[in-house]
């Protein structure tokens, strides 16, 4: 099923300010959450669909990349963005702040408390990184390794953060249920809210005895040789998104990812136009009035184009498949290799070139007739409409 304008599902213009953004999110969440549609399956896609609609259009990074690119500049695993569905859990733990760091929305008008405490899971940062390829590695995708510096996971606990195997006990706060409950009175009448408990941050547990070499975190200072696999087709400006190889999140918890940001290279003789690529040869005007074989460049090497006698300035050739793929099945196929035909006009003549070309000034074959003029004319007043 194609999936909805992220600005169509949460009902906002695409220049909606980030509190429009948040405000349209919330009262989605709030029409669609699953504690006031039990068992209403339409309902809980609709849930996820402006859950992954905020994820996306409240990062500014994220919303940029959906504006230029779409859906497809949000692919999950090894593509762009993060436009991968969403389970309940992730939204939960992700928008704290919209369900007030809890699952449910407790008392709220009677509906229930989202069945049960979600236990919380740290998140990793995330790490940026660059690469700059040329029109080859574009062309055929291309494996990169990165050594990164980055938290990792703490190699003497495990990640767990406490020392030995009874270093944690129950938290004396929340008596082990990760979160803490208040009343209040609202429009609504008496609501009541869960928030994470503020001595164990959602876990229920606390640790007596912290990790020697970490301290308690479950990570440390490190690094680690990453390998991305960027696909063909890439364009200047786009972020390659490798899940789950960023920072190490603390004690076991969901590690961060990795947006690797593509720069492209100038090629030194042809120019990029979406998945074209485009060349301008300059005849000499003998090959053009006589025709001939000119040999031009390609992303994998050179190739020979035929020249048919009387060639005009701004013919085109177009080699089919000659250009660049369309990245991850988007798009219209391989582009094609475009030639944009030139005549040199030689600037200064000899004597018997001077004497040559005012001879042939008076010739009927060195005028220009009706129909080429036209042509040319056409090809101009395109530039302008």
């Amino acid at each position: 099923m194609e999936k909805r304008d992220y600005y169509e599902v949460l009902g906002i213009s695409k220049t909606a300010s980030d509190a429009e953004i948040k405000k349209a999110y919330k009262q989605m969440a709030i029409k669609y959450h699953p504690d006031r549609n039990p068992g209403d399956k339409e309902a809980e896609a609709k849930f996820k669909e402006a859950a992954e609609a905020y994820d996306v259009l409240r990062d500014p990074q994220k919303r940029a990349r959906y504006d230029q690119f779409g859906h497809a500049g949000m692919g999950g695993a090894g593509g762009f963005g993060g436009g991968a569905s969403m389970n309940m859990d992730d939204i939960f733990s992700m928008f704290g702040d919209i369900f007030g760091g809890h699952g449910g929305f407790g008392g709220f008008g009677g509906f229930g408390g989202g069945g049960g405490r979600r236990k919380p899971q740290y998140k990793g940062g995330d790490l940026r990184l660059k690469v700059k390829l040329n029109l080859s590695e574009i062309a055929t995708g291309v494996t990169k390794k990165f050594k990164v510096k980055k938290m990792v996971t703490c190699s003497h606990c495990h990640g767990t953060g406490g020392e030995g195997d009874h270093s944690t006990e129950t938290c004396p706060t929340c008596h082990g249920s990760g979160y803490v409950t208040r009343t209040q009175q609202s429009i609504f009448g008496m609501m009541q809210t869960q928030s994470a408990c503020p001595t164990c941050h959602g876990e229920g547990t606390v640790i007596k005895n912290k990790c020697k070499v970490c301290g308690g975190e479950g990570v440390v200072n490190g690094e680690e040789v990453i390998e991305v696999n960027i696909p063909a087709g890439v364009a200047d400006g786009m972020i390659v998104n490798v899940p789950g190889k960023g920072h190490a999140a603390k004690r076991g918890g969901i590690p961060g990812d990795i947006q690797v940001f593509i720069e492209e290279e100038p090629h030194p003789e042809l120019l990029r136009e979406d998945n074209n690529l485009i060349y301008s040869l300059l005849l000499d005007i003998p090959t053009a009035i006589l025709g001939g074989e000119c040999e031009i460049p390609t992303i994998d090497g050179k190739a020979k184009i035929k020249i048919e006698p009387g060639t005009q300035p701004g013919k085109v050739v177009r080699l089919r498949g000659k250009g660049l793929p369309a990245v991850q099945g988007y798009g219209y196929g391989t582009g094609d290799l475009i030639v944009n035909i030139s005549v040199y006009i030689p600037e200064t003549l000899n004597k018997e070139e001077k004497k040559f070309f005012e001879s042939a000034r008076t010739s009927e074959n060195f005028t220009p007739n009706p129909s080429i003029k036209e042509k040319i004319f056409r090809k101009f007043k395109s530039f302008f409409e």
